[in-house]
């Protein structure tokens, strides 16, 4: 039989545990030993609290069981190896340490030692195990300048501190608030600055992070090392992360300087739009991820929402036309109204505010509130006179290890265009969350002289109506589909095919399908089309992932 023993943390205990706390142990009987078999795996509860059970190769391992992004039950998701990723949004934990091995999760679990008795018995004993972060070291004046206060400034941070780095981290930021959540705006609007911190600014100063609030920078020097910003500072540094970011593309259509004009990029926005809409007649422009959760999340709080866009199908070029189609019904089901193949003229007000939208079509919509999400442009003006390099749509190109063709300077986050492992190297710009938090760790461990790739598959997910779609991998070029489920029934699987290989995954209720894609991809694993259309349950991605 299993019998766990163990003390159990929760989650915003882990970066301060004492390692002489004395918890009470708990002891219980959970499974038979013949429950679990080699690659398998089992949430057990012991007292209050839900395990993960784990065994690969004979060897028993114990971690918590939720997954420390959303909460998502480990369990449910996919084993492969000594590797468990979670089903909701793809972020991986070693199962024998309980270590954050691909992100969107930011913190590791509690992981407990396992030991098997001579009498048949499994016994699981607390082994407290926190990712330790160091701290700046006297005398060291190497500095570290961090551009951007988002996802891959934050973890370059965390991960150069993690790795026994004791110079100066600095981290510069235009935002007026510590980073924070940011796919949060687009599905709780009405949210609170605290509700999406990452970090509170006790774990800065714990571990010397200084952090610069709204300060903007307006050049780089890289022959003498230094950033000018819009208050007259100049800082030198040693080791560079552009981290800056895109904006919002606004409209250039008259009216545009109209009252209640709203587009999303900041906590503050997402609030505004929540206020501004409430019983309104409300214009949301463009068909992207954010733009189909906004008009989504105002369903219930707006008097009207209509969509224009000079797309056909919302999606069209990433999820493909089905997938298009079943988001415009759920929508249309809840009385969002379309306008599809058509584009703004001009925006008509009466008193200053937004009063009327009129397309190209020359059908004019009444409109209290116009919301903007066309696309984004870079911030990247300020590299403009630099040396540091950039496409023709001012993206910074950087190499597989984050590194611009500057000595000593890096890029990440959605401002970079970077070697796609998984696409053939093919160069890439991919604004997904999960990415920019893996830019900042393979920035960071470069610049410590610990060479390493990056080799994350991309994995990201957008919700409608309280379902989400998940998406691994980069679909791109795709010339088929291999479908699973059924759309129409709301519950498939999308496998995209090109040169008869899939090349990308998007499931909707059909968890923890896209998951296990992931694991095939990471693994390096090539999925044939036979295979997709061989497979009759979701089950067959497991053993693929597995055993492919």
């Amino acid at each position: 039989m299993c019998v766990f023993s163990g003390v159990f943390l929760a989650r915003e205990e882990l970066p301060d545990s004492d390692p002489e706390d004395t918890s009470e142990e708990l002891t219980e009987v959970v499974c038979l030993e013949s429950d679990l078999q080699d690659g398998q795996m089992m949430e057990v509860e012991v007292g209050r609290h839900s395990v993960l059970l784990t065994r690969s190769e004979g060897r028993y391992s114990a971690i918590g069981n939720q997954c420390t992004h959303y909460g998502a039950p480990l369990s449910e998701g996919v084993i492969s190896g000594n590797t468990v990723r979670c089903p909701w949004h793809g972020a991986c934990f070693n199962v024998q340490t309980g270590d954050l091995e691909e992100y969107p999760g930011m913190d590791c679990l509690p992981c407990h030692k396992v030991q098997t008795r001579k009498d048949g018995h499994v016994t699981l004993k607390q082994e407290k195990r926190v990712k330790s972060m160091g701290a700046a070291v006297a005398g060291v004046t190497h500095t570290v300048l961090l551009l951007g206060g988002g996802a891959a400034s934050l973890i370059c941070a965390e991960t150069l501190r993690q790795e026994g780095f004791g110079g100066r981290i600095l981290l510069v930021t235009r935002d007026d608030l510590l980073p924070y959540d940011k796919t949060r705006l687009s599905k709780v609007m009405n949210v609170e600055n605290d509700s999406i911190l990452l970090r509170r600014m006790e774990f800065f100063h714990q571990h010397d992070i200084e952090v610069w609030l709204r300060k903007e920078a307006l050049s780089v020097d890289t022959d003498r090392k230094t950033v000018t910003f819009d208050d007259g500072s100049v800082q030198r540094y040693d080791q560079l992360l552009i981290s800056t970011g895109c904006r919002a593309k606004g409209l250039d259509v008259p009216g545009m300087k109209l009252d209640n004009v709203r587009m999303l990029e900041t906590p503050e926005d997402a609030r505004q739009i929540h206020t501004s809409c409430l019983g309104c007649n409300v214009v949301l422009v463009g068909t992207s991820f954010v733009g189909m959760e906004v008009a989504s999340y105002l369903i219930d709080k707006a008097s009207s929402v209509t969509v224009i866009s000079s797309s056909e199908l919302p999606y069209q070029n990433t999820l493909g036309r089905e997938i298009g189609k079943v988001t415009m019904k759920m929508l249309s089901e809840n009385n969002v109204k379309f306008y599809m193949n058509d584009n703004v003229t001009e925006v008509k007000g009466v008193d200053g505010k937004v009063k009327e939208v009129v397309l190209k079509s020359g059908k004019v919509i009444p409109a209290d509130v116009l919301i903007v999400g066309i696309g984004i442009k870079p911030n990247s003006e300020f590299l403009l006179d630099s040396k540091i390099p950039m496409d023709s749509k001012h993206f910074v190109t950087v190499d597989k290890y984050m590194r611009t063709n500057i000595s000593s300077v890096y890029c990440g986050g959605d401002l970079a265009t970077f070697p796609l492992a998984m696409a053939k190297n093919r160069l890439v710009n991919i604004g997904h969350w999960q990415m920019a938090q893996a830019h900042g760790r393979i920035a960071a461990l470069n610049m410590l002289d610990k060479p390493t790739e990056l080799s994350s598959v991309p994995y990201y997910w957008t919700v409608l109506l309280g379902k989400t779609i998940r998406y691994a991998g980069y679909g791109e070029g795709y010339t088929d589909i291999v479908m699973k489920g059924a759309f129409e029934d709301r519950k498939f699987l999308a496998l995209y095919i090109k040169n008869d290989e899939v090349i990308a995954a998007a499931s909707l209720n059909y968890d923890p399908a896209v998951s296990a894609v992931a694991e095939r991809f990471v693994a390096g694993k090539v999925i044939t089309k036979k295979e997709a259309e061989y497979a009759k349950h979701v089950l067959f991605f497991f053993i693929i992932s597995i055993f492919g």
